[in-house]
């Protein structure tokens, strides 16, 4: 349930109305990520404050709690209002926060997406390929078409060394 400003007002002290009305409409929209965040923390302080003098009051009502400090008239009423209405304000900070930050993932894929399409776009276009030789520059060495055949240092002389084993073995015979 939404609470009106006229009632926000009449509930809480001239600086408590200023820092909640940071979080309304117009408000809200000027403020950078930084300021935000740091208006969540003031604003949870403000509200825990009021929940845990309203669990206090209800307490004593019910007398299940002695009463602490003699300055607080009234009934649990009035810090539940209170805890309202900073609930309410805390609630417009965190869906705020929640949309920039939205707000940047959604750019940041937007801006990949567009550098992928560039480069498969780039792909579907490939550069010419380089021209041939041309003239004056002299002779030049034609790369080798044939495969590099490459044989691991433990086959080197394998051949060699069984012909010398086979020679042992056939004079060790006679």
């Amino acid at each position: 349930m939404t609470i009106p400003c006229k009632f926000e007002k009449s509930v809480l002290s001239h600086d408590e109305h200023a820092i909640v009305a940071r979080s309304h409409h117009p408000g809200i929209y000027e403020v950078g990520l930084d300021a935000l965040k740091a208006l969540r923390l003031r604003l949870r302080d403000m509200r825990d404050r009021e929940r845990t003098l309203a669990r206090e009051k209800r307490g004593e009502v019910r007398g299940k709690r002695a009463p602490r400090g003699g300055s607080f008239p009234g009934t649990a009423e009035h810090p539940l209002q209170r805890k309202q209405v900073f609930s309410g304000a805390l609630k417009r900070v965190n869906k705020e926060i929640d949309r920039m930050e939205k707000l940047e993932v959604r750019s940041a894929h937007v801006e990949a997406a567009r550098r992928a399409l560039a480069l498969r776009r780039a792909a579907w276009f490939p550069s010419p390929p380089p021209g041939g030789p041309t003239a004056n520059q002299g002779m030049r060495s034609l790369p080798s078409s044939r495969r590099k055949t490459i044989v691991p240092p433990s086959r080197i002389g394998r051949v060699s060394q069984a012909t010398k084993r086979a020679q042992a073995a056939r004079d060790a015979r006679t």
